[in-house]
C-alpha cells in the first residue's frame, strides 16, 4: 500500500512539474516573437548594421548582403582567424558595376602592401575598410549606392577567387 501511495505522489509531482514546464515553454516563445518586431522595425529605418567574417580558409560568412538605395550602412569586418595580417589579412571591397574582379585583383597586388591591396587612385572602389589580421575587426559607414547588384571581394593576394558577394540594392 506504500508502495502505491508513492508511486501516485511521484506520478502527480511529474504531472505538476511537466505542466510547469510547459507554461515556461511558451512565455520565452512570446519573448521571440517580441524580438521579432523589433528588427522589422529596425529594417524599416534608413541605416542598417551588417556584420560580415572572414576566417582562416578564406571564407566570408556571407555571399550577398541586401540593403536599400541611400541607407546608411555601418559594415563591421570581423577576422575570426588566428593567422597575421600579413599572413591571411581580410578586408571588404564594394566594386563598382562592371569592374572584372580578376584584372582588379592583378590591380590590387601591384599595389602591394603599403596601400592595404587597394590600387591607388583607382575608380573601381565604391568602399573599403581596412586590411585586418585574425582577431581582429574594423568597421566602415556609408551610404548604400543607387539600386544594382555590386560585387564585394577581398583584395589581400590570392583571396578574391573565394571570398568574393554580391551586395545587392533594392
Amino acid at each position: 500500500m506504500k508502495i502505491l501511495r508513492f508511486t501516485i505522489l511521484l506520478l502527480m509531482l511529474g504531472l505538476i512539474y511537466n505542466c510547469g514546464g510547459e507554461k515556461e515553454k511558451k512565455e520565452e516563445k512570446e519573448e521571440i516573437k517580441i524580438g521579432n518586431k523589433k528588427e522589422a522595425v529596425t529594417e524599416k529605418s534608413n541605416s542598417v548594421n551588417i556584420g560580415l567574417t572572414g576566417n582562416d580558409l578564406m571564407q566570408f560568412d556571407k555571399n550577398e548582403i541586401k540593403v536599400k538605395a541611400g541607407q546608411e550602412v555601418t559594415l563591421t569586418l570581423r577576422h575570426i582567424g588566428k593567422l597575421d595580417l600579413k599572413v591571411m589579412g581580410h578586408n571588404f571591397v564594394l566594386l563598382k558595376p562592371g569592374v572584372s574582379i580578376p584584372e582588379f585583383s592583378i590591380k590590387a597586388g601591384e599595389a602591394g602592401e603599403a596601400l592595404d591591396w587597394i590600387p591607388e587612385n583607382s575608380d573601381d572602389v565604391i568602399v573599403h575598410t581596412k586590411m585586418i589580421g585574425g582577431g581582429q575587426t574594423t568597421s566602415i559607414t556609408f551610404t548604400a549606392p543607387a539600386a544594382g547588384t555590386y560585387d564585394f571581394i577581398c583584395s589581400f593576394p590570392g583571396h578574391s577567387g573565394l571570398m568574393k558577394g554580391k551586395f545587392i540594392v533594392e
